[in-house]
């Protein structure tokens, strides 16, 4: 039988699972269409994108409201879209405000709704899980802890496994990836991870670049590697790096990664990626002040950090808003190369985080899912 779903992601990230669902969806029916918001990767998958997210894809409440008029006509289409089209299912993959409005917009229209990837109801304001609970059909949750918050509401909740479980694999050796790029085992190789997103971009990577010449004062031969995130365009990282030696590595992110024996990381899932290939990090983070401020009132836990949150203990050090500086972040990466017990130990801790977050499988697991509703 013939089916048409909708997805709606607002991300980098989120576009790149929906394509991974949807193909995995395919390979089990390939009569299921699918319609929606995302970007080039669920293009490439055969998504038909009725509104290109590429220039949503912010955080901060500075920044959304910066892009208030865009986000408000993504919305108008997508809501055109249920109304025309009336879709067997709709998939909302993280992008959580904008998501639950539609969502919530949905099921007054009747259509089925699946929400992928939790909003943080661990971090701050739990009781949003009713709110959801309210609007969705079943929640997919990506960490094993989050299905408790969703089962003490008896809202319909699996686990379906971290997307970056799966996602994480070089395509070379470590040795094979040291050669391919130029390098030498002996001389630390360090790599820089600003972030995804543009705003990210411009906050961190200066702070990281100016960290790099403190490093090179105690490591002259060091090499610096900037895996390049696919939503990142060249002319915003050549903005940075015109008088730098940074090396930039284009669509082998986790080839890069595994080369480098510490990396300055933003946070966000680019720590998990580090934390899956056992490389030790340091975490940094800068907001705006009024989105930092907001933060500070509203989460509620103590660490920011994927792999700190996953494994229960501050295995990695952070270093948020006033404490993200050159100075701090050259120290940490610096210790971490010099210190040999101190980097085993945090290797020896990273190693727990693959082992809570399992085998995953969450496309194909997302796709069973996706099945069972639309039967």
């Amino acid at each position: 039988m013939n089916h048409l779903i909708m997805m709606s992601a607002g991300e980098a990230s989120g576009d790149q699972h929906a394509a991974n669902m949807f193909l995995e969806i395919q390979a089990q029916n390939s009569a299921i269409q699918a319609i929606g918001m995302g970007a080039k990767k669920m293009r490439e998958a055969g998504v038909k994108i009725a509104y290109d997210s590429s220039a949503i894809g912010v955080i901060g409440v500075v920044e959304i409201l910066r892009h208030y008029r865009d986000i408000k006509k993504a919305m108008k289409i997508m809501k055109a879209l249920i109304i025309n089209k009336r879709p067997d299912l709709l998939i909302c993959i993280d992008y959580k405000e904008f998501n639950l409005r539609l969502a919530q917009f949905a099921k007054r229209e009747g259509v089925k709704v699946l929400f992928y990837v939790s909003p943080q109801v661990w971090a701050s304001r739990p009781k949003r899980v009713v709110t959801y609970g309210q609007a969705i059909d079943k929640m997919a949750v990506i960490f094993p802890f989050e299905t408790a918050y969703y089962e003490a509401e008896n809202i319909p909740v699996a686990y379906v496994g971290h997307p970056s479980v799966d996602k994480v694999k070089p395509l070379h050796t470590k040795a094979e990836a040291i050669k391919l790029f130029g390098l030498h085992s002996e001389i630390p190789i360090i790599g820089l991870l600003p972030g995804s997103r543009t705003n990210e971009i411009k906050r961190m990577l200066p702070v990281m670049l100016n960290a790099v010449i403190q490093i090179q004062k105690k490591f002259p031969q060091a090499k610096f590697l900037l895996p390049q995130a696919d939503s990142v365009s060249d002319a915003l990282l050549h903005s940075f790096l015109k008088n730098n030696e940074v090396k930039v590595i284009k669509n082998q992110p986790y080839d890069a990664m595994q080369c480098c024996d510490a990396v300055m990381t933003t946070s966000g899932t680019a720590t998990l990626e580090v934390a899956l290939l056992n490389i030790p990090m340091v975490i940094v983070y800068k907001l705006s002040s009024l989105t930092y401020l907001l933060a500070r009132y509203l989460v509620n836990i103590k660490s920011i950090g994927l792999p700190n949150i996953i494994v229960g203990t501050p295995i990695i050090k952070e270093l948020i808003q006033h404490h993200a500086t050159a100075d701090n972040m050259s120290a940490e990466i610096i210790k971490i190369l010099k210190d040999d017990v101190y980097r085993q130990e945090m290797q020896a801790a990273l190693k727990q985080v693959r082992v809570k977050l399992g085998k995953g499988e969450g496309s194909k697991n997302m796709a069973r899912i996706v099945l069972e509703m639309l039967a």
